[in-house]
């Protein structure tokens, strides 16, 4: 398990830096330290390597996503640390983003074979869900509010930002990866999303 797991972070490494095209199985070998024959053993051909460490960058987030805790948190909070972890997430995994991108790109071939992560996914909307619930059983939270659609929403606005941070330092005029400027828009984030769920009065 250990040679498995080596490899697969060797995969997400050069997968995340040269893309799936130009990524090489012989790179990812020798990140690794391990020779060709037996990282096929392991995982399988390049395609099964992408698949494989796609999967593994989304089980991390999902897997950090749980030490939340929300179910113990009053709802607005349990918002909130959400919408702050997704940010910071992508704000500080561009291996994650980049690998996202890629598989946009393979118009999300390679992740229609996986189960695995649909897996993940469903608890992720039950718990938005239960979240939401006890926010509207208190009236803090508007009703009929869509989990799928407030997810997309919540890592929406977050991961444009991320994701063309530097054509848009160079459209403004602004050093969006500033501390500050990251900050700033993570509380944007927040803002607009606990707007958009406040019931109306």
């Amino acid at each position: 398990m250990a040679s498995r797991e080596r490899i697969l972070d060797a995969a997400v490494t050069e997968f995340a830096e040269q893309g799936f095209a130009g990524a090489r199985v012989d790179a990812i070998a020798a990140r690794a330290g391990i020779n060709k024959r037996m990282l096929y053993a392991y995982v399988g051909n390049k395609k099964a390597l992408w698949l494989a460490a796609l999967e593994r960058v989304y089980e991390a987030k999902r897997r950090d996503e749980r030490t939340l805790n929300l179910q113990r948190l009053p709802p607005a909070e349990a918002m909130q640390v959400l919408i702050r972890f997704n940010f910071r997430y992508h704000t500080q995994h561009p291996e994650f983003l980049a690998m996202l991108n890629d598989e946009n790109l393979q118009r999300g071939q390679n992740l229609k074979e996986s189960h695995r992560v649909a897996e993940l996914y469903s608890p992720l909307l039950t718990l938005i869900s239960e979240v939401l619930a006890r926010g509207q059983e208190t009236e803090v939270f508007r009703r009929n509010v869509d989990p799928m659609q407030l997810y997309i929403s919540m890592v929406g606005l977050g991961y444009f930002f991320c994701s063309n941070q530097h054509t848009l330092s160079a459209i403004f005029d602004r050093r969006l990866d500033s501390v500050e400027e990251v900050l700033t828009r993570e509380q944007h984030i927040v803002d607009v999303v606990m707007g958009f769920l406040r019931p109306e009065r």
